[in-house]
């Protein structure tokens, strides 16, 4: 419907094939191909395309979410003017074919959630390939040659198979172009060099670290993040996360919004997130030696006063059983939703007092162990009363 609507409100609706969701088994055969601009296929049955269509003014074609296996290569031997093509979610599409190359004006080419294991060589003469989604893809090995798409502005390669190594690392810094970057980190080695060059770092919007070892990375010095959305920190073994300089107003992170923090037994507290003011979503669990999400004696050696999670609405803290402290005195949480505290018998106070919140009605603190629930210390009696009928067992919600 929504290309429909753009194209002239349907009065050439011939340039126009919408068949979303229609249980299709092949592509559609239309004599006026040639006079086709955009065309929508997605949520199909379609398992391969083997025709070879004349489509001179096609410029946007989605065909995600159906049962694609296989694409001839002469199938894209006829689109000059394609900018846009989707074939994600196509959980059986294991290659592509070299043809790719002939789609001279693509800028825009989503891969996402397929099988393929290869890139073909093809896809490095897309000269004006501006988008590239390829996360997901739990086959693939290997982006090499990717420096080859000189106009590359969007990158996503998170929860993809492959891992960064520092090859593809000097491919990444000659995309001159690159705005947008999302990627997963399992090498202390890359890691360092990408934290090192400023230019790839204000590209990152979604980034997971895992497994780098105490022994190469004990301490994780974090840089100004502009563009960072999304960030976690899984099985890694350093002993504390800090930024560069500890000085309040500086926007090291304006964008960052969620945290995943898991495994990470070597960390004493996450005072860094100070600098996280616009966090909503904070996740932390499984690291059996963090005492503190915000230290007391760190955060009064920064400069300046702040107080953090103003936008904060979700937090969930899972068997820490060395926390004692979120935050050192009763904080406003104007936004906060939801609490949920599992196997952390040493938290005995939450940051709260009676003007903490301006809805209790929009607040749930889900608890496992009626111990702990139990032996909460209030601020006072009138924060009890508040927040008391706040907490559910999570058992009753499953």
């Amino acid at each position: 419907m929504a290309l429909w609507i753009a194209s002239d409100l349907g009065v050439h609706e011939k340039r126009c094939i919408v068949q979303a969701g229609v249980g299709l088994s092949e592509v559609p055969r239309n004599e006026d191909w040639r006079a086709v601009r955009r065309m929508s296929l997605f949520q199909n049955k379609i398992v391969e395309i083997s025709s070879c269509p004349i489509c001179p003014e096609l410029t946007t074609l989605f065909l995600q979410e159906n049962k694609l296996e296989n694409i001839s290569g002469k199938f894209f031997t006829s689109m000059p003017k394609l900018v846009v093509l989707d074939l994600s979610w196509n959980r059986a599409l294991d290659r592509l074919p070299e043809e790719i190359s002939r789609l001279v004006s693509l800028r825009y080419l989503d891969l996402s959630r397929t099988e393929i294991a290869q890139l073909p060589i093809g896809l490095q003469k897309l000269k004006k390939l501006a988008h590239l989604n390829l996360e997901f893809m739990m086959r693939l090995e290997s982006i090499s040659g990717i420096s080859h798409l000189s106009s590359l502005r969007t990158l996503k390669l998170k929860d993809s198979k492959m891992s960064l190594d520092t090859s593809t690392m000097q491919d990444l810094k000659l995309l001159e172009y690159l705005e947008v970057l999302t990627l997963d980190i399992t090498s202390s080695l890359v890691m360092e060099q990408l934290l090192q060059d400023s230019r790839l770092v204000r590209c990152i919007k979604d980034i997971s670290m895992a497994k780098l070892p105490e022994e190469s990375f004990k301490m994780l010095t974090l840089p100004s993040m502009v563009s960072l959305r999304n960030l976690i920190i899984q099985s890694c073994g350093m002993l504390e996360i800090k930024i560069e300089e500890m000085i309040i107003n500086t926007c090291f992170f304006p964008n960052l919004s969620k945290v995943y923090i898991q495994q990470c037994n070597g960390l004493k507290d996450l005072t860094w997130l100070l600098f996280a003011s616009n966090l909503t979503h904070l996740e932390v669990g499984f690291s059996r030696e963090l005492e503190d999400i915000i230290s007391k004696e760190k955060a009064t050696s920064v400069t300046g006063t702040i107080a953090p999670f103003q936008k904060l609405e979700h937090i969930k803290l899972l068997d820490l059983p060395m926390l004692k402290n979120i935050f050192k005195s009763p904080l406003p949480f104007p936004k906060l939703k939801y609490v949920y505290v599992r196997n952390s018998p040493k938290l005995k106070k939450l940051p709260l007092d009676s003007n903490s919140v301006d809805s209790v009605k929009a607040l749930v603190i889900y608890y496992c162990e009626q111990e702990w629930s139990d032996g909460i210390e209030w601020e006072d009696e009138a924060t009890r009363c508040r927040f008391d009928p706040s907490f559910k067992p999570w058992y009753i919600t499953r």
